[in-house]
């Protein structure tokens, strides 16, 4: 390990394995080397003492010094080799540590990339040199694999044998192969960036009581965390929201900040953004994102996985990006290599061109709708086609972020020239991005559409025109179910009609049509079902794009000149993803309409997109919750499964920003737009959507002249600095964390108590009870709840019997530090449709012996003090949504031992799988139903004793009480999912895997 010297911060270099191919760093560099012990030396320094506003310890990944070939602020060049240490073998770790640093197999193929004035930027494992005509087929995401593949080819790490699956794609994804993949970094927001600190101080923990190096508990790979998760609606329609936003923020979340502030010196290499500064997957696409990295003058694609699920927005940028668990994260950062089966790739072919007045927000929607129909989970998704042309860098941006909602792994955006164009834009350097280009070239990861392009193969094809795009928004309880704008009156009443389900209210003919009049602070008011209580302008996937952020202050703007005017009970806001947005909303002078009709800036972060909108005025919450109203929400969010907005809105719409602020206007849901007025204007007559709705041609023309790369640059300059509140955080320079038994927001977790080296092997299931009994789409959300927590709650008892008064409660999502909490949050949220409730929502269950209806917890309490295993039964998509750990974690902490499903979603798996809990899948055809199960029955599931008699996706038989029995899919899905396994889970494997690296 080195000790990097530069612009007055310490950092830390690890020596990776190919540096060494071609020499060290030379003497005209601006790095100073000299060996040091450890990362422990460098606790005295004192950059560690003073407040930052970018604090990465040890690290050599500065935001607002990027140092390397390039002296520009946004040069993407640092200093950072990696240590390539992993083991990807059952029950053994790299014992050949020392021997690792060896030369590359492929070292015959590394080349120079010189400039074109001379010189090189450095050099790179070239995919031509290996003379293969299969990699002129490949998908350019499969050739981000393999690149990756080949530059850590060792025959130990990663074989030969690994790079030939990658390169015979074409016959062996079909085969479901496995492959190990190491990404360049890692990236984390607050919500999920606590428990992983926490996860990481518990195993330093662990390592010091064991005996060995607590110090080696570091990560080894780039961790850049951004605080965006924490800031809520309290405060809206005021010009002083941001900050009376923000104190109320930082009131609430202290503890959690200076934990995590902490943890930006406790440990290397890991970056925090602080609050305020805007939402992860922008911060990401428009600054931390470097499209290809020269580190040390080796030259290699950028890719990162990230513990948001909505990480895939950086696939836009032509990033390879996806969201991990956070216990697989944790994994990463500490040298293990993700293991993942080796995915189809479905070409998405885009033509011609969206039609005048048509949104990306439209196009994101029907392609999501096309995408669930079509089956990609698992997979990853590549767009291609001459219609790529016709769409900006953001367009493609707010495509990539929904990977998620319809089920791909990624999809992906090959860098072009619009890329380029993008980068230029966003402040990176002329040399950086010129060296991106060449690199790319180089490398035949370039799409250049002005050449003839070559056949490529992919697993499947779809093709969408552009034209064919119509306005629409998706709901109301799910991202996929689009709704065009034409037909949305009907499919509302639809939905009054239907029974209770993802498209029905169940709501009585007689009472639709009933009007609730109240008292809004001295105004006549009055709601209806499907009338609006909320209306944001919130999230990644549609603030960072400046059409539609723009096309909603023309809307504003018109609104406001023909004396339209939003109703002053329904709550509205505008929560940018980057103050780069707030600078071009003020030059073009529509922050001032958008302000006149209530959307303020009420802060910089996720909001009402994952349920942190806030309460309702008294007034408002008392007339829905009194009378039954189905109260709605237009987001311009991802995200609007039930309970996740606000737990008083029923119906939740996905929605363009621009459409946002029409239905704001319009005060309801339940409206024909072409036929039926939104309000009336200052001179009496009707004013109608198409009188508001800008056209294409408008919003380009505010774009152009109004988004300018200057506010790029001063928006992330800025940042590094921090703001006050941030900066005089005051935090402890330990390695080791001080726990403090009282607090209710940073506890430590029992995952390694009593733990010893040897691991306890795999386990079966026997006799377990039934906790829940579920049908299709539990989401992540239904699991772990991330919103408020309920006063009658048993996370609510909890946190009374600890002297926390009711409105200091905060979210669960900000008390995730805690497991305590979160164990009693499992399972709670009220819109929870458990069978064996019979139809009763919320979140309890039923105590089988005794025929108790409890709180999941209680129950699961129960079946812990009397010695009963627990398992829970699923139908399809279980585990959708956020790529939450606590949806496993929790699981784990109640006792649930297995969860059998029909499918699973594929992070939420591979959470279980991390916690030592058995994924089991229902034969196709069958389901809990189908097979006569009630969840009255008691299960035993027989697994070998052996972990070596146990193989990935293996049948494995579940016995019944009653006598019957079925045969399920075991979904361990690779050798090294049995591994974890065998350990009791992703973190004692790691655990163990670095004590035993020592002894060696």
């Amino acid at each position: 390990m080195y000790k990097v010297a530069s612009f007055g911060r310490l950092r830390t270099h690890h020596p990776s394995s190919v540096s060494s191919a071609f020499g060290s760093v030379s003497s005209s560099s601006p790095f100073l080397f000299r060996p040091i012990a450890s990362c422990s030396h460098l606790r005295s320094s004192p950059v560690h003492s003073r407040s930052v506003g970018f604090s990465r310890s040890c690290s050599s990944y500065i935001p607002g010094s990027r140092v390397g070939l390039s002296t520009s602020w946004r040069s993407p060049i640092g200093p950072r080799a990696r240590i390539r240490s992993s083991a990807a073998v059952i029950g053994r770790f790299d014992r050949k540590m020392a021997a690792v640093a060896t030369e590359n197999v492929f070292k015959d193929v590394l080349t120079s990339l010189p400039k074109t004035g001379g010189g090189e930027y450095g050099k790179y494992f070239s995919l031509p040199s290996l003379n293969d005509p299969r990699i002129d087929r490949l998908p350019y995401s499969i050739r981000i694999l393999l690149e990756s593949a080949i530059r850590n080819c060792d025959n130990f790490q990663v074989t030969k044998n690994d790079v030939e699956k990658i390169i015979d794609w074409e016959n062996t994804s079909p085969k479901l192969v496995e492959i190990p993949f190491k990404p360049a970094r890692v990236l984390l927001q607050d919500f999920t960036g606590v428990p992983a600190v926490v996860d990481l101080a518990c195993m330093r923990d662990a390592m010091n009581k064991l005996g060995s190096d607590s110090n080696k508990i570091n990560p080894l790979v780039p961790v850049d965390l951004v605080i965006d998760h924490s800031v809520q609606v309290d405060v809206a329609r005021s010009e002083n929201a941001v900050q009376a936003n923000m104190e109320f923020e930082f009131q609430r979340n202290k503890e959690r900040f200076g934990f995590l502030k902490w943890g930006s010196t406790a440990f290397c290499n890991m970056l925090v953004v602080p609050p305020g500064s805007g939402i992860v997957h922008q911060v990401n696409l428009e600054y931390l994102g470097h499209v290809v990295f020269n580190t040390d003058g080796l030259l290699y694609p950028d890719s990162v996985v990230g513990t948001d699920s909505h990480t895939t927005m950086i696939d836009g940028l032509g990033v390879a990006g996806w969201g991990v668990g956070g216990i697989e994260a944790e994994a990463t950062m500490l040298g293990q290599p993700m293991s993942m089966v080796l995915p189809g790739v479905v070409g998405f072919k885009l033509t011609g061109k969206l039609r005048n007045g048509v949104t990306a927000t439209d196009l994101v929607l029907t392609v999501t709708q096309m995408l669930r129909k079509h089956g990609v989970v698992g997979k990853f998704v590549e767009f291609y086609g001459e219609g790529m042309g016709e769409l900006s860098l953001a367009d493609r941006a707010t495509i990539a972020n929904m990977s998620p909602e319809y089920g791909a792994t990624m999809g992906f955006f090959p860098v072009d020239h619009v890329t380029l164009q993008y980068l230029k834009l966003t402040g990176r350097s002329d040399e950086t991005v010129s060296m991106i280009e060449a690199y790319l070239r180089a490398n035949k990861m370039f799409v250049d559409y002005s050449e003839p392009q070559k056949e490529r193969v992919y697993s499947s094809y779809l093709e969408l025109d552009l034209a064919d795009v119509e306005p629409c928004i998706s709901g109301p309880k799910r991202p996929h179910d689009r709704v065009p704008l034409k037909e949305m009156k009907a499919d509302w009443h639809s939905c009054l009609d239907n029974k209770v389900g993802f498209k029905g209210f169940a709501v009585p003919k007689e009472s639709q049509e009933k009007i609730v009049k109240f008292d809004f602070h001295g105004q006549p008011a009055e709601l209806k079902h499907g009338s609006l209580v909320i209306a944001a302008i919130t999230s990644c996937t549609n603030t960072s794009n400046p059409n539609v952020m723009l096309g909603a202050g023309l809307v504003a703007k018109k609104a406001c000149e023909l004396g339209l005017q939003v109703k002053p009970w329904i709550k509205t806001s505008l929560a940018p993803g980057s103050g780069v947005v707030t600078k071009y909303l003020l030059k073009s002078g529509l922050q001032e309409y958008l302000n006149q009709q209530g959307f303020n800036i009420v802060g910089y972060g996720c909001t009402t997109c994952i349920g942190n909108s806030g309460d309702l005025d008294e007034s408002v919450a008392a007339a829905i919750s009194d009378n039954d109203i189905v109260a709605a929400a237009v987001l311009s969010g991802n995200r609007n499964f039930e309970g996740r907005v606000h737990p008083l809105t029923r119906a939740n719409y996905l929605a363009s920003p621009p459409l946002v602020v029409a239905y704001a206007l319009a005060g309801t849901v339940d409206i024909d737009f072409e036929k039926e007025p939104i309000g009336t204007g200052k001179d009496g007559k009707s004013i109608y959507f198409k009188d508001i709705w800008p056209s294409t041609e408008e919003i380009a023309q505010v774009v152009q002249s109004s988004v300018l790369p200057e506010m790029f640059k001063s928006t992330y300059e800025a940042i590094t600095k921090g703001n006050p509140m941030w900066n005089q955080l005051t935090v402890p320079a330990t390695t080791l964390y001080s726990w403090d038994p009282n607090s209710t927001y940073i506890h430590e977790p029992p995952y390694f108590k009593d733990m010893t080296m040897a691991p306890p092997g795999p386990h079966g299931v026997k006799n377990a009870y039934c906790l829940l009994n579920f049908g299709d789409s539990i989401t992540t959300d239904h699991i772990s709840p991330a919103g408020s927590i309920h006063k009658d709650s048993p996370a609510a008892k909890y946190l009374i019997e600890r002297g926390v008064d009711r409105r200091d409660f905060n979210s669960y999502g900000s008390r995730r530090g805690n497991d305590e909490i979160m164990a009693r949050g499992t399972f709670a949220n009220i819109r929870l449709v458990n069978k064996l409730l019979k139809g009763e929502v919320g979140p309890k269950t039923i105590h089988i012996p005794t025929g108790d209806k409890l709180y999941v917890f209680e129950v699961a309490m129960r079946y812990k003090a009397d010695g009963h295993d627990t398992i829970v039964l699923a139908g399809a998509e279980y585990g959708s949504g956020s790529s939450r750990d606590w949806a496993a974690k929790g699981p784990m902490l109640l006792g649930v031992k297995a969860v059998i499903a029909k499918s699973f979603e594929r992070i939420h798996r591979s959470n279980l799988v991390g916690m030592g809990i058995i994924p089991l899948c229902f034969k196709p055809g069958e389901d809990a139903e189908k097979l006569g199960l009630t969840g009255h029955e008691r299960y035993t599931i027989d697994l070998p004793s052996s972990i070596t008699d146990i193989r990935p996706g293996q049948d494995i038989t579940v016995v019944v009480d009653n006598g019957k029995s079925f045969t399920c899919t075991l979904r361990f899905d690779t050798e090294v999912e049995l591994a974890y396994f065998n350990h009791g889970g992703i973190l004692p494997f790691v655990i163990r895997n670095l004590i035993t690296s020592q002894q060696h």
